[in-house]
């Protein structure tokens, strides 16, 4: 049996679309949509509050704003999270981290308090040469799990691991950091 010339270039048509719609979505996927890892840039560390309590604890409040810029096509909502923070491997903060959305190929500011419990600072072995030299370093980690929506179509699980070395320095009472973001889908 024969098959119709007809039917044999519509085959041909048919497979040639396919193959370039193949190509094209992957091309799209690799260069344009190709999950880049966020920037994130510390603005400001103020000195929210400190207190001595009556049994001699040292507790300070650290007022911090952060901008996260994402390069992605895909706006990223994540959910409600903790930082920690740790000073020479020993955990010494945590601040809290409220919900809410990233667009995509835009930027957003976040404000958290940071909680630092100075007696664990303090009692840190490197705490007094890091005065001498006055400038503590602090390491911060914090995972975002949240949902990234492509073109309002394809929406995924994703997570962001962040880590940050915050410089504070003493005498001019500002600080500065260094992040590596990874984009996980």
């Amino acid at each position: 049996m024969r098959i119709p010339k007809s039917l044999k270039i519509c085959g041909i048509i048919t497979a040639v679309v396919i193959v370039t719609l193949i190509v094209t979505v992957l091309v799209l996927w690799l260069a344009v949509l190709k999950p880049k890892n966020p920037k994130i840039t510390l603005q400001q560390v103020t000195l929210e509050h400190i207190s001595l309590g009556s049994d001699f604890q040292i507790n300070v409040t650290l007022g911090m704003l952060l901008t996260v810029k994402n390069p992605n096509h895909a706006s990223f909502r994540y959910e409600n999270t903790t930082a920690f923070v740790s000073y020479r491997g020993s955990p010494v903060a945590e601040a809290p981290i409220q919900e809410d959305t990233i667009p995509a190929r835009g930027s957003r500011d976040i404000s958290t308090d940071l909680f630092v419990d100075a007696d664990s600072l303090v009692a840190n072995a490197g705490f007094g040469e890091d005065v001498a030299a006055r400038r503590l370093n602090f390491t911060s980690s914090t995972t975002l799990h949240g949902r990234a929506e492509v073109l309002n179509l394809f929406k995924m699980t994703a997570t962001t691991y962040t880590t940050c070395v915050i410089s504070v320095y003493i005498d001019t009472q500002n600080a500065t950091s260094v992040c590596n973001s990874k984009f996980k889908y």
